[in-house]
């Protein structure tokens, strides 16, 4: 029996979602669970977890390559926690996801002693491996304690440490263009990072949005309000602590209000003119359409606004999708693979078409809609598409976006699926899901399995969470016709799917 704190050694069988790695320990005739690992490698680990007789470890070192291990083009990749199977060529990559859904799938057929009788239509790749992302949250902080400043993603398995990835491969060469400009000009300044545990520091973000088809760029910088107290209202600003305000400036350090304003003034007035000369000495492919300046007094590792500033430009840029125009500000929601997001609508569409048969007489309910790209693309075969999303900025760039593309028989709404739908008077004749990642609240999927459509087109961005809900749609009189899988994140554990349920008249 493994122990907790115990090294050990074995080889990995096979790797189930998310990215966890199933490991046999052949002298302890056991299996673990260990994560960034794939088929085929031994591995050597230790067990940080014991809970109901299941071990978790910690992966150590690779002992023995898999049989099908390539040299991963990246040069973070191990150390970034970013990617997970980036030494695995594409095809393997997507034989793996495709394995990894449709075991999830199987599974709720077997847990109710049927067969699985549906059509599982495999995996569609992502028209990009690399250079794919349209959006990047990158963090400030030190890649090891007291060490120079660092720009980029969190370490593998750590919660501080941040890896500089200028040469990240999921992004193309603007982002790691910008995100070194970015850093050097920081460097170059001694501005501070933001503590989270000290809770002080000015450096907290860097948020890098660029669209595929415009080549539209919307930059952010995201700060605490070290410099920028007398910008925010009394409700804003941020609790004393001891010494120094949470993300303020020292009291310490003798300087007032306007001359901590002047001095943030100054270091902005700089990181905009440094981003800029990149596009004026022609360094970038794209374009910047607008630099923020975005104030977070947030404890948690989170990109949100509690002020905004623009310094330069508009906050907002377009992207175009499926011949559709969409204008996404700061926070909007948008797929962040933009090419691989018309694979996986596309894919949804050919659902949808062969649910509606071309008549235009139908009432669709799209529901988790966000910015509202499913129920544009079904506006124009559908009598009226009502999108119910929680997220007020979404539904407001979801209606601007209809009005942009020329949609007239669009109807967003904002606030919880759960409450909404009992308001509106309308009865669907089809609906769309698109639900977060931790799937449908229980008791809103009772609601919409209440409505009695014949059909659902369920897209789900978390297979474990899209088979928990489908063991309820089974117990509910649906079936599961086509599943198919989408790469919208190559490199990554993470994979797309798209299902069309029928329901079977009892």
């Amino acid at each position: 029996m493994m122990k907790k704190g115990q090294c050990y050694e074995g080889y990995v069988e096979n790797v189930k979602f998310p990215a966890k790695g199933v490991v046999r320990v052949d002298e302890e005739d056991t299996k673990a669970m260990v994560k960034n690992v794939i088929p085929g490698q031994k591995i050597s680990f230790r067990v940080s977890k014991k809970r109901k007789g299941k071990a978790e470890g910690t992966l150590l070192e690779v002992l023995e390559p898999a049989v099908n291990e390539i040299a991963a083009q990246c040069p973070h990749f191990g150390k970034c926690g970013g990617c997970n199977y980036l030494n695995l060529s594409y095809k393997d990559q997507l034989s793996l996801k495709a394995g990894q859904v449709k075991e999830l799938l199987d599974e709720v057929y077997i847990k109710m002693n049927r067969e699985p009788d549906y059509e599982f239509q495999g995996i569609k790749e992502s028209p990009r491996q690399f250079g794919y992302r349209n959006k990047m949250e990158f963090s400030f902080g030190d890649e090891y304690k007291d060490g120079p400043l660092s720009l980029g993603l969190h370490k593998r398995g750590g919660f501080y440490d941040i890896v500089t990835v200028e040469d990240c491969m999921i992004v193309d060469g603007d982002y790691r263009l910008i995100l070194k400009t970015v850093l050097d000009y920081f460097a170059r300044k001694q501005t501070s990072f933001y503590h989270r545990m000290r809770q002080e520091g000015y450096l907290r973000h860097l948020l890098v949005r660029k669209a595929v088809k415009t080549g539209e760029i919307l930059i952010a910088l995201v700060t605490s309000a070290e410099y920028s107290t007398s910008k925010l209202t009394e409700e804003e600003m941020p609790e004393e602590k001891g010494n120094f305000v949470v993300g303020s400036l020292d009291n310490n350090t003798g300087e007032d209000g306007s001359e901590r304003a002047e001095k943030e003034a100054q270091v902005l007035e700089g990181f905009k003119e440094a981003l800029l000369s990149l596009e004026r000495e022609g360094k970038l492919e794209g374009s910047i359409a607008g630099i923020l300046h975005t104030i977070n007094n947030s404890v948690a590792d989170v990109v949100r606004a509690d002020h905004n500033e623009l310094l330069y430009g508009r906050d907002y840029f377009f992207e175009e999708l499926m011949g559709l125009k969409f204008k996404i500000s700061q926070f909007s929601f948008f797929q962040t693979n933009s090419l691989g997001a018309e694979v996986l609508y596309d894919t949804a569409r050919q659902y949808i078409g062969e649910i509606s048969r071309g008549e235009p007489d139908k009432v669709v309910f799209d529901l988790y809609s966000g910015t509202g790209t499913i129920a544009q693309m079904m506006a124009p075969v559908s009598k009226k598409v009502i999108g119910v999303e929680i997220v007020e900025e979404a539904v407001e760039a979801a209606k601007e976006n209809a009005h942009l593309n020329g949609l007239h028989n669009c109807e967003f709404i904002a606030g919880d699926v759960l409450k909404v739908i009992d308001t509106i008077e309308e009865k669907p004749d089809l609906i769309i899901l698109d639900p977060p990642r931790d799937g449908i609240h229980p008791k809103a999927l009772d609601k919409i399995i209440a409505y009695g459509v014949d059909r659902i087109v369920y897209i789900s961005c978390k297979p474990t969470s899209l088979a928990r809900d489908l063991e309820v749609f089974f117990e509910n009189g649906y079936e599961m016709e086509k599943a198919c899988a989408v790469d919208m994140f190559p490199g990554t554990g993470n994979v797309e799917t798209a299902v069309l349920m029928s329901r079977v008249e009892k």
